[in-house]
């Protein structure tokens, strides 16, 4: 199964697949859609802010730690803080 974009994970996690075509275990598709079924109940702050953390957590993977300040910062939301620097790039 080829896996891309930002719904694939959610794609394979669906059909029950590993990325190396193996199946998941029901007891780990449980546990998971137990949780996210959590998730989905959970209030929300705000579009923004949400919008902010997916950046921070996958940008992180992608852009140097400047980059992605100098990026946040410019268009429009608070750079990155003391506890995301240490957790994403220590």
């Amino acid at each position: 199964m080829a896996i891309a974009g930002p719904d694939g994970v959610d794609a394979a996690i669906q059909a029950g697949i590993d990325l190396d075509g193996s199946p998941i275990p029901a007891e780990m598709l449980a546990l998971y859609n137990e949780v996210m079924d959590l998730e989905s109940q959970r209030a929300r702050s705000g579009v923004k802010k949400s919008m902010r953390n997916r950046i921070v957590k996958t940008g992180s993977k992608h852009m140097d730690q400047t980059t992605l300040d100098a990026r946040l910062k410019a268009a429009g939301w608070d750079g990155l803080k003391d506890k995301e620097i240490a957790f994403f790039y220590s």
